[in-house]
């Protein structure tokens, strides 16, 4: 922080998520100076936590949540068009059991989700004959009818690196692992404090505006760093999720409708496995700590198993992850029942420096959020003149057509033709065109440098330390990729160990 020391900036924002780096990506967009803070690595909280999907949220609709399902469908095509390499089309498949929601009432909320969000390229709903479609052939024989519907897939930890790194690109100061320790109002500005946590070295920057993206830390936030008394809460909500081996051989995912009125997706995960998810579940214990717990895990078992012929054991379970969802407390008795859309809390007292809170939030609207953010403060950020630009603009990598994600794969395996095929599909499904940049002048798997296990390579470890702050193994495995899920534990040290020694001879 010593280049930064005292230094001024439009707009201040704390946290690291989808929220806050979507937020300094359009700010910094409109002509803002930026800085950011996260007291971790990107996406280290909530947003790598998701079920992964960019959708309306079809059981929104029985709670009237409309504007928010709208808005939500509105931004699927919106963000598949700005990021096909990190987004695509997935079909849902919706088996009928008896006992549940009547055929009727699915009808008529698929009639709706297919007909208020603008679609264009997603094709519509569909009715399905279990008994001989491909989709029943993984489930229970009295599953004979089922509605197929569409939504879209993120790699949700991907996304939040990318907003980082064009709101970067675009100017903005990205500091991870840099905790904010304090913050206060002084001579209509907030005098911000910070601690770099590798060096131990505390700096100060001010800011005409605060932005608290804490996620689960914003009430911590907004109470304690900046003392702010404000009577807004945060009801902080479980959401676990299980991986498996792949449990079916077809490409679409199901969406599974429980006893309790709740529902759990089964979704085709990194080629090999299944995705299984969520719980919804209040939580009161440190957020840094949660994991999904053996009760968690048991439920998801269970509620598959009552769909699949081939029953989801314990021992099945290969990984799991569970994040938590800092929803806006509005006094619903049940978790499930609280409501997903954003709040965005603005303290402004007199003519003092603004603070602006953000709570709840979906993956699928956080630039629609973001823009929201910009438009309350507008007031307060005259050099925020540009209009709304992000929905026009591609993400880095994402500049190729919205349906042209396997001719860029040829494309680029006919350019380097010493890169296996599935690699090269791999790499272009995480960096899209800045693939080239992963590869630089390579012409042989030599010049890739070093293998650590399952194509991760020297050049692209080195290209997410210098591109997109990585610092540590889990960095790259769990949050930049998933390959944690095929490395083994020597080869994760060794990664590990490479990138301790890379960060040393950097700071050296």
């Amino acid at each position: 922080m010593d280049s930064l020391e005292d230094a001024t900036f439009d707009v201040a924002i704390i946290g690291g998520g989808v929220n806050g780096c979507g937020i300094a990506r359009d700010a910094t967009g409109r002509g803002a100076s930026v800085i950011l803070f996260e007291q971790n690595d990107l996406a280290s909280g909530t947003s790598s936590a998701s079920t992964k999907l960019i959708h309306g949220g079809l059981r929104y609709l029985e709670y009237y949540e409309f504007r928010l399902v709208r808005e939500a469908l509105m931004e699927r095509e919106v963000l598949w068009r700005i990021a096909p390499h990190i987004v695509w089309p997935l079909r849902f498949v919706l088996p009928h059991h008896k006992g549940l929601r009547p055929q009727w009432l699915l009808r008529l909320g698929l009639a709706l989700y297919d007909n208020i969000g603008g679609r264009k390229l997603l094709p519509p709903t569909r009715t399905l004959d279990l008994k001989v479609d491909p989709a029943g052939a993984p489930l229970k024989p009295d599953l004979v009818k089922g509605f197929e519907y569409s939504d879209c897939w993120v790699d949700d930890s991907r996304l939040v690196a990318l907003n980082a790194r064009d709101a970067a690109e675009r100017g903005a100061q990205i500091r991870t692992r840099t905790r904010v320790v304090g913050a206060e109002r002084s001579d209509g500005h907030w005098v911000v404090t910070s601690e770099d946590l590798r060096a131990g070295r505390q700096g100060r920057i001010r800011a005409k505006v605060l932005i608290n993206a804490a996620g689960p830390w914003v009430e911590t936030v907004l109470n304690g760093v900046a003392r702010a008394n404000s009577s807004a809460s945060v009801r902080l909500v479980q959401g676990s999720h299980i991986v498996v081996k792949k449990m079916f051989q077809h490409d679409r995912a199901y969406i599974f409708q429980n006893n309790d009125n709740r529902i759990i997706f089964a979704i085709p995960y990194q080629g090999d496995f299944t995705l299984i998810g969520t719980t919804d579940r209040d939580y009161n214990g440190d957020p840094a700590q949660v994991k999904a717990t053996e009760e968690e895990i048991a439920y998801l078992c269970a509620s598959a198993s009552k769909y699949f012929k081939q029953p989801v054991r314990r021992e099945d379970v290969v990984w799991t992850y569970s994040g938590v969802r800092p929803l806006y407390n509005d006094g619903a008795s049940k978790a499930q029942e609280a409501t997903r859309d954003y709040v965005l809390v603005l303290d402004a007292p007199g003519s003092q420096p603004p603070m602006l809170s953000i709570f709840g939030g979906k993956i699928t609207t956080y630039r629609r959020l973001a823009e929201a953010a910009l438009d309350k403060l507008k007031g307060h950020l005259p050099a925020a003149r540009k209009s709304a630009w992000t929905g026009e603009e591609p993400l880095p990598g994402g500049d190729f057509p919205q349906t042209g994600y396997e001719a860029l794969v040829a494309e680029l395996s006919a350019a380097y033709p010493f890169l296996d095929r599935a690699l090269v599909a791999r790499l272009v499904r995480a960096y899209g065109t800045r693939t080239r940049d992963v590869v630089g002048n390579a012409r042989s798997m030599s010049d890739m440098g070093q293998d650590f296990g399952a194509g991760l390579t020297e050049r692209e470890v080195h290209y997410l330390i210098d591109q997109e702050w990585a610092l540590t193994a889990d960095d790259v495995l769990w949050r930049r990729s998933k390959l944690g899920l095929r490395l083994s534990a020597a080869q994760a040290e060794a990664l590990d160990m490479f990138m301790r020694n890379a960060a040393t001879s950097s700071a050296a």
